[in-house]
């Protein structure tokens, strides 16, 4: 069940639903608005011949107020407010539509685990071809929220928990590649 905005509203009052900075006019009917961060990563591809799953991925950091993404680039970015679910709601990260109106894609893999904590990481793609420049401050993307059937078992405790900034991929810490070299495939 998707929350309303009575009920996000009641759930941020009682201490439940942690967003951080919250404006009032970031409510919306189904869904809080969120805003870019200052904090960006772009990949080093001159110091990287391949991108690998098994490797760190070296990024540059930029701290601004505003940045340009060039035509067909993509970057990391982070949203100013800090979040924290309880154990019984996901949310899925949306591109706000007049962005995506001009070629500007936002996804954060689309999906937030219940019991993360932290700001949002958004990779933001430039499908445009011409430059745009953000401003940090200003709404980039929505949150929905969705109330599970019960509490999850096991909630979001993984490698980007308490996130503050944007985080590159930690692909190279999954379970699955230390199991790989234990018990190399043949």
């Amino acid at each position: 069940m998707i929350l309303s905005d009575v009920t996000l509203k009641k759930m941020i009052d009682s201490g439940e639903l942690i967003v951080k900075p919250i404006k009032k006019e970031s409510i919306q009917p189904a869904s809080i608005d969120c805003h870019l961060g200052k904090h960006y990563l772009t990949i080093e591809d001159r110091k990287m011949s391949v991108i690998t799953l098994d490797s760190p991925i070296q990024y540059r950091e930029i701290s601004s107020n505003s940045i340009t993404i060039p035509a067909h680039s993509f970057l990391l970015a982070t949203t100013e407010e800090y979040i924290k679910l309880p154990a019984d709601v996901t949310a899925f990260v949306e591109g706000r539509s007049s962005i995506g109106r001009i070629g500007l894609f936002i996804q954060n893999a689309g999906w937030v685990d219940p019991g993360f904590e932290g700001r949002i990481t958004l990779e933001l793609y430039n499908a445009n071809s011409l430059p745009i420049k953000l401003q940090s401050g200003r709404r980039i993307c929505q949150l929905v929220f969705c109330k599970m059937d019960q509490s999850a078992k096991n909630p979001y405790a993984g490698k980007y928990q308490g996130q503050v900034k944007s985080i590159g991929s930690r692909i190279y810490q999954d379970k699955e590649l230390k199991l790989l070299k234990i018990h190399p495939v043949k």
